[in-house]
């Protein structure tokens, strides 16, 4: 015991003489840094002055200020910035689910406006903008040299006026105009529907609604379903989420863990970490999930992906999130107005950070191209128009006998398990990913639980 104590007392002074030895050189190092900022400063306002005084037309001085302050807190990350009153409150307003715009969440990259993702039922989504679509031009005005706040800035308007957009888009040879008129935007931010036995809950957004909302259709839709016993699983839709409130990505995640970490958020000090836990009760009731992402999934949506697979609570199917692993705090300041600035990075339940890297899903499936409305007949298979001859089989053959070894209940049941198999085909054109991932769900009934 007494090894111990003489160890920790030995270390301890040798600290102590240590910081004795080069208390001076570090003070004159400290003195020497702080010198050399008074020495920019003074630069900053010497180059201030020269401006207001001798530019070539007469400036406002507080526009000057807030573009000094914008140019330092966007020289940092794409997500750091000077928020005006203005947008101060239009953010504000965007967290309670009702805004005015295009919708679509953006960020910057090589000095363009990439598209992280439409969102649901927007003008943008009507008008066929996707995710990773790169925004060059707005009314034949180029983007590039702009901050993000000036090319959002040149996408406002007045509600129902049109804006033309120029659109890189990978896969096509030439830039192409789309042209959207601007509309209010109300965020719903869970949309709920069952398909067959599997509540189908598609997260759009991460704000004030969030949570409240996924509960509640939830709940609606178990209902719908004749009770927890009769659901086959739950499909958690998060494509083309940008994410949202931190708060929200908790709670969505801890409504369908028991117990274990969510997420934690390292900053560059360690007394800035923080580790958010999970609480006791799964709104799914340990049902089977399936989590739906790609490369519009963001920031928020990575979060629960990420904490869900991590915890083997849900397979995750798709292709690779965004990769937006960062936390920004807003600051509000003096005169109504606030900062946006990045304060830390946060990591999966297994310690891993999505920053750059994404969400890689457990089972990747690509979403194919929209069929063409009509196709050209192929073999003789399809009609001239398209249209596919349906398929014959021996029951429609004149004079079939009849299958004896089943009651009408079974041939009721039969004919509706028939009719859900159609529906499911169906769904299958038109929308893949969610089609494989109710399949999914139905072979994980099928296996059972595992012993």
């Amino acid at each position: 015991m007494k090894r111990y104590v003489m160890a920790a007392v030995g270390g301890t002074l040798a600290g102590i003489v240590m910081t004795t030895q080069v208390a001076g050189p570090l003070i004159a190092q400290e003195s020497e840094q702080k010198t050399n900022v008074y020495e920019q400063l003074d630069l900053f306002g010497d180059i201030f002055e020269r401006i207001r005084a001798q530019y070539v037309e007469e400036v406002d001085e507080a526009d000057l200020i807030e573009a000094a302050i914008n140019g330092m807190l966007t020289s940092l990350d794409p997500h750091s910035s000077y928020l005006p009153p203005k947008d101060f409150d239009d953010m504000q307003v965007q967290t309670r689910g009702e805004f005015g715009g295009l919708g679509i969440e953006v960020t910057q990259e090589e000095g363009f406006v990439k598209v992280v993702s439409p969102i649901d039922g927007t003008p943008a989504d009507e008008a066929g903008i996707e995710a990773g679509d790169f925004v060059t031009h707005v009314d034949g005005e180029s983007v590039l040299g702009l901050t993000l706040d000036d090319a959002v800035e040149m996408m406002r308007g007045p509600v129902g006026s049109e804006i033309v957009i120029t659109v890189v888009r990978e896969g096509k040879a030439e830039p192409f105009d789309v042209t959207i008129v601007r509309d209010t935007i109300r965020l719903t931010a869970v949309r709920a529907r069952l398909e067959g036995t599997t509540p189908v809950l598609r997260v759009t957004t991460f704000n004030d609604q969030t949570y409240p909302n996924l509960e509640t259709e939830l709940k609606k839709l178990v209902e719908e379903a004749g009770g927890i016993d009769k659901v086959n699983g739950f499909i958690l839709d998060l494509r083309n989420n940008p994410g949202g409130l931190l708060t929200q990505a908790i709670r969505v995640s801890d409504a369908f863990l028991d117990k274990g970490e969510i997420v934690s958020t390292r900053g560059r000090n360690p007394q800035d970490s923080d580790r958010v836990n999970a609480s006791p009760g799964d709104l799914a009731e340990g049902k089977p999930m399936v989590v739906l992402i790609n490369g519009g999934s963001a920031s928020a949506s990575e979060i629960v992906a990420g904490a869900l697979q991590d915890h083997h609570r849900a397979v995750v199917v798709g292709t690779k999130s965004f990769g937006k692993g960062s936390v920004q705090t807003i600051m509000p300041l003096r005169g109504e107005a606030a900062m946006r600035l990045t304060t830390a990075r946060y990591y999966t339940p297994s310690g891993r950070s999505i920053q750059a890297l994404g969400v890689s899903p457990d089972i990747v499936v690509e979403q194919p191209p929209r069929p063409e409305a009509a196709a050209e007949g192929e073999d003789g298979d399809e009609k001239a128009n398209g249209t596919r001859r349906p398929n014959r089989s021996e029951a429609d053959l004149r004079g079939a006998i009849s299958n004896d070894s089943m009651t009408d209940a079974e041939r009721e049941q039969l004919k509706k398990e028939q009719e859900a198999a159609a529906a499911a085909a169906k769904l299958r054109e038109e929308d893949y990913q969610l089609s494989y991932a109710i399949d999914l769900l139905k072979g994980l009934k099928v296996l059972g639980p595992q012993e």
